[in-house]
């Protein structure tokens, strides 16, 4: 399963729980965007219903591979400027403050402009044990639509 390349726990806190700002940053696996990022695990789990929640720090001009969410995915962007694209459709730009909802198994991406970094907060529920489902790197022609 690839969300197991984020350390995913079996469940999420079954108490109120603090994750303070700066805490807990790590790099995320290799495999899922065209360079390195951070972020930041706040709900983790594999719990049929519950939610996984992360937020990235991406430098400019990475970007996620392709991905879907079996549930959907809620995007907020906290800060910077973003590109988002679901399969066959435009480049969007995305500002702090825009949110972004990405249907159930629609494919899609997510990144830095080339000049901007770009922060986000990521919800997704979990289905069959998972979160995500990671394909092929985005290229050049998709940025170009």
């Amino acid at each position: 399963m690839m969300s197991d390349a984020f350390g995913m726990q079996e469940r999420c806190p079954a108490a109120m729980s603090l994750f303070r700002a700066g805490e807990g940053i790590n790099a995320a696996p290799e495999g899922v965007s065209s360079g390195p990022f951070l972020v930041q695990m706040i709900l983790s789990s594999r719990t049929e219903g519950e939610m996984t929640a992360m937020r990235a720090f991406v430098p400019p001009g990475v970007v996620t591979h392709w991905h879907s969410h079996p549930r959907g995915q809620l995007l907020f962007v906290l800060d910077g400027v973003g590109r988002v694209q679901r399969e066959g459709g435009e480049v969007t730009q995305v500002r702090a403050g825009d949110a972004v909802w990405f249907a159930p198994d629609e494919r899609h991406w997510h990144g830095a402009t080339p000049s901007c970094p770009f922060c986000y907060l990521s919800v997704q529920p979990v289905k069959n044990g998972t979160a995500v489902a990671w394909f092929g790197p985005v290229d050049e022609e998709s940025f170009a639509r």
